[in-house]
C-alpha cells in the first residue's frame, strides 16, 4: 500500500524544484537589471553635477574675462583694451529668460534690473570635445568611442549672473612683521546660478542646479 502512494512522488518533487529554481532565477534576473539601472541612473545624475560646476566655473570665466580682458590665442597674455567691470546689460531684466527649466529651479532668485549675463543652451561637449579626443585610444573600438560620443551630447548647461551689489571683504597674507594682518576691502558681488541639464532644455530628463557667489575687487 505505501508503494503505491509514493508511486509520482518523484516526479511532483521535481516539478517543485524547478519551479523554485526558475523563481529563483528570476528573482536574480530582476534584481541584477534593477542594480543595473540604478547604477545608469547614478552615473547620469553624477555626469549632470559635473556640467552643473562647469556652468558656474563658465559664468565666473566670464566675469573674469570682463574685469581682466579675454585671454589671447596663446593663452598666455589677456587682451587689455577691452576689459571692463561686469555691470547690468542695457536691456538689463529682459535678458533674463524666466521661463527656462533652469531659471524656475531656483527660488531665491532677486527681482530687478540687476543681470549682468544669461548663456542657454550651451553644449558641454563643445568643452568636452578635445579631451575626449586626446584620449581617444583609451577608448579602444571607434564603436566605443561613437557610444561616448553620442551620450556626452546629450548634456547641455545653462548659467545666469546677477549682481548682488557693493560688499567689503578680507584679505590675508604672510608676513614676518608683527604688524601684518587681515586686510578689507570693497568689490561688487555676483550670485551665479548654473544648471547642469541632461536631455531636452525644455524637459530634462535631469536636471542639476547649483549656485554659488564671486567677488571681484574694485
Amino acid at each position: 500500500m505505501i508503494r503505491k502512494k509514493e508511486k509520482g512522488f518523484t516526479l511532483v518533487l521535481s516539478l517543485v524544484l524547478l519551479l523554485v529554481m526558475s523563481l529563483m532565477g528570476g528573482g536574480l534576473i530582476v534584481i541584477s537589471s534593477t542594480d543595473h539601472q540604478s547604477n545608469n541612473s547614478s552615473d547620469q545624475f553624477q555626469q549632470t553635477f559635473y556640467v552643473a560646476e562647469h556652468a558656474l566655473l563658465e559664468a565666473q570665466k566670464s566675469l573674469i574675462n570682463k574685469m581682466m580682458g579675454p585671454v589671447s590665442d596663446d593663452g598666455r597674455t589677456r587682451n587689455e583694451d577691452i576689459r571692463s567691470i561686469p555691470t547690468n546689460v542695457d536691456e538689463d531684466i529682459s535678458l533674463l529668460n524666466q521661463n527656462t527649466p533652469c531659471y524656475k529651479s531656483f527660488r531665491n532668485l532677486p527681482r530687478g534690473n540687476n543681470v549682468v549675463e544669461h548663456k542657454q543652451n550651451l553644449q558641454f561637449w563643445d568643452t568636452i570635445s578635445p579631451i575626449l579626443d586626446a584620449a581617444a585610444a583609451d577608448f579602444g573600438s571607434a564603436d566605443d568611442i561613437a557610444a561616448e560620443t553620442r551620450r556626452m551630447q546629450k548634456f547641455r548647461y545653462e548659467y545666469f549672473s546677477v549682481n548682488a551689489g557693493s560688499t567689503s571683504y578680507k584679505t590675508s597674507g604672510m608676513s614676518l612683521k608683527k604688524t601684518s594682518g587681515t586686510l578689507q576691502r570693497q568689490g561688487t558681488a555676483y550670485r551665479i546660478y548654473g544648471c547642469g541639464i541632461l536631455g531636452d532644455v525644455s524637459k530634462p530628463e535631469i536636471i542639476i542646479p547649483l549656485e554659488t557667489i564671486a567677488i571681484i575687487s574694485h
